[in-house]
């Protein structure tokens, strides 16, 4: 376990270590985890301010982390060796904060479309009050007290600057056994999330959290004039 981590840039490992702490600790103190933690949509009494860091380090069950550190270490830690540490991580951070800006500004709008305000509880006190222009309250409730946890949106701006910076890599995956060039699978992935995103599939996965994520991280490498012709 040690050589492993040794051979790990320092902030690819302490993000790994950080996550696993802390899914430990959700796994033993749900409750208190989850309400303090994870991130609710900003009108919920719910919200709190520091959340939109720390739900970046929670996840919701086993695969969820499984999949999110497996690409950390995959992708996270050649992106690192290229950006150098500092930029890399608040490239990391940046990207899991643009996922929350797309993904709070759906449902801002989805807010707005069921009560006619992108702050109801605000404006009117109480999300049962008697209001004619709420015609789905079960909607509304869902997005106030429904958390959103992971670290998938910065995953995604890792897998976009991946692509970016070395859109020739192939890549081998379990369930399509064939050598796949990078800059053709992750651009596939990504229009995937953003058609789940908008299909109203029922998922519980924050499919535009993901976009959004990818989408900060494109515009931090143009931003910061990284060339991808030096890194083939």
């Amino acid at each position: 376990m040690n050589n492993i981590l040794g051979n790990l840039p320092p902030v690819v490992k302490n993000l790994l270590i950080i996550n696993i702490i802390v899914f430990i600790g959700t796994s033993l103190f749900e409750s208190f985890f989850i309400s303090n933690f994870a991130v609710f949509y900003p009108d919920s009494p719910l919200f709190k301010t520091w959340q939109v860091i720390t739900y970046m380090f929670m996840h919701g069950d086993l695969w969820h982390i499984f999949f999110n550190m497996f690409a950390l270490v995959m992708f996270g830690a050649i992106i690192e060796r290229v950006l150098g540490s500092k930029r890399f991580l608040n490239f990391y951070l940046i990207c899991g904060l643009g996922a929350l800006v797309l993904q709070f500004g759906v449902q801002a709008i989805e807010v707005y479309q069921l009560s006619g305000s992108i702050r109801p509880i605000h404006e009117y006190g109480d999300l049962n009050s008697s209001l004619p222009q709420i015609t789905n309250i079960n909607y509304l409730e869902d997005i106030y007290k429904t958390p959103l946890v992971g670290a998938s949106g910065a995953i995604y701006g890792l897998l976009l600057a991946f692509a970016y910076l070395f859109p020739n890599m192939e890549m081998m995956l379990i369930f399509f056994p064939v050598p796949v060039k990078a800059k053709y699978f992750i651009p596939v992935l990504i229009v995937i999330e953003i058609f789940l995103g908008f299909s109203n599939s029922g998922s519980s996965i924050a499919h535009l959290a993901h976009v959004g994520g990818a989408l900060f991280g494109y515009i931090l490498l143009k931003v910061w004039k990284i060339r991808r012709t030096n890194f083939y």
